[in-house]
């Protein structure tokens, strides 16, 4: 099956880049401007995944119901979620791509994988839920965009996975069928656009996946490491 493929459309946070401790640190400087308790690790590693607009929303209405936020004078409607939420994304933007790549580190066997993956011939596109404003200068600062002939966000198309059009869409940039071209993403929303769009669908295990297993989500296969991914598709044969 690996031979067959064209291209490989590879998803960024938790797939190439472990991001979280960017989205805490950003996440918290946020939090601190608007009088707000700092986010645990576990909760943003649950929200991620879906895209900032939507790990934005989920934090405040998180914390705006804590026990030590709900008794503070100044909690009225307000201070709800969606009347905090544009200044949360303006300074969210403004702390994340102040300390972009700082708390980020890229996971053992990327780098290695996609040289191999290039080496083979095999066409690459990113393809995140993070806006691409974002994006884009992680992989620089981590030296991956090198291999990356597309870079989408989650702003590129009209909607984000698991919704299967960027799959679609950078299927049709890269020129190449779906069914030849490799999705490796770390969750279910990975899964489900590539399931939806036609493409075949690896999955990491050291990812993030809201939180859950993502040994149970259906998939062509699923991996300890990208280097892996040619064995696990021989194992298919």
């Amino acid at each position: 099956m690996f031979r067959q493929l064209k291209a490989a459309i590879v998803d960024l946070d938790g797939t190439m880049v472990d991001t979280l401790g960017d989205f805490e640190a950003s996440l918290n400087r946020t939090l601190a401007d608007l009088d707000l308790p700092p986010v645990t690790r576990s909760l943003v590693e649950r929200t991620l995944g879906k895209g900032s607009e939507h790990l934005i929303r989920s934090v405040l209405a998180h914390q705006l119901v804590l026990p030590e936020v709900k008794g503070l004078a100044n909690v009225c409607e307000a201070r709800g979620a969606d009347n905090l939420y544009e200044a949360a994304w303006l300074r969210y933007q403004h702390h994340y791509l102040a300390i972009n790549g700082e708390f980020a580190a890229v996971y053992d066997g990327v780098t290695e994988a996609l040289q191999q993956w290039r080496d083979a011939g095999v066409q690459l596109a990113c393809l995140t839920n993070k806006p691409l404003s974002f994006a884009k200068p992680l992989l620089q600062a981590k030296g991956l965009d090198q291999f990356f002939s597309h870079v989408f966000g989650g702003d590129s198309f009209e909607r984000k996975k698991p919704d299967p059009l960027p799959l679609l869409k950078t299927c049709e940039a890269l020129g190449t069928r779906p069914a030849h071209t490799l999705m490796v993403g770390d969750s279910k929303n990975d899964a489900q656009a590539a399931r939806s769009a036609g493409c075949p669908v690896v999955l990491v295990r050291y990812g993030y996946n809201h939180g859950e297993p993502v040994d149970v989500v259906d998939a062509d296969g699923h991996v300890d490491a990208l280097t892996h991914i040619q064995l696990a598709f021989a194992s298919k044969a």
